[in-house]
């Protein structure tokens, strides 16, 4: 079986389809400024054409996809520019979820980080970097979530889709994979004391550190 087929498929072709596609684009599977080859996809998900033509027609409005005429459907491509707009649009939303989660945080919720955390530092050990990224994902949207504010959470959530493929990239280097390891024991150290200003410097950090990585893939 498939781990397409061991996932429980949504309840419609489409959401199907869309939740693989973003998968596949996200986790690098499918990079940055490669074709999205319909037959191919089609066959591997098991589904006509028609669920997978209005997935990315979803996918092209949220900006992962982009289309040219008489050419088809590439995976979206950022600029340094582009790359740059994302993460100081994520720094002012992100801090807004922070200070809310921040006084939201319970020992449930510190327990979550810590499951989280530790699945981290384990694909980090073995240097598995798709389940890295995905592992450092759910560490940072369960933090955000604590904010209590779903609304907030989604627009966060659709900002980490447009650069997921390239933290693939970034967690290709061992150094990053460090570094992202004793960032998050920060972040976890500062979160158990309820410092919200140290937990936001601590995760502008974070960023920091990942643009500056990024920048120079993303430099001619």
């Amino acid at each position: 079986m498939s781990s397409v087929e061991e996932r429980r498929r949504p309840p419609t072709a489409q959401q199907f389809v869309l939740a693989e596609l973003r998968r596949a684009i996200t986790t690098g599977r499918l990079r940055p400024g490669s074709p999205i080859r319909q037959d191919a996809l089609a066959e591997e998900f098991d589904v006509s054409r028609v669920p997978l033509r209005e997935a990315l027609k979803t996918l092209h409005g949220e900006g992962l996809v982009t289309y040219q005429a008489h050419r088809g459907y590439f995976v979206e491509t950022l600029s340094l520019d582009d790359l740059l707009e994302v993460y100081r649009i994520r720094e002012l939303l992100e801090e807004e979820a922070v200070r809310k989660a921040v006084q939201r945080l319970g020992e449930d919720d510190l327990l979550r980080l810590e499951r989280a955390q530790a699945e981290v530092e384990r694909f980090a050990a073995t240097g598995e970097v798709q389940e890295m990224a995905g592992a450092n994902r759910v560490f940072h949207m369960t933090l955000f979530e604590c904010s209590g504010m779903p609304r907030l959470v989604r627009l966060i959530r659709t900002l980490w889709d447009s650069t997921d493929a390239y933290r693939s990239l970034y967690y290709g280097e061992d150094g990053n994979r460090e570094r992202v390891v004793a960032e998050h024991r920060g972040v976890l150290d500062a979160l158990r004391r309820r410092a919200a200003d140290e937990v936001v410097s601590r995760l502008d950090e974070h960023r920091i550190h990942a643009v500056a990585a990024l920048s120079t893939i993303l430099t001619p």
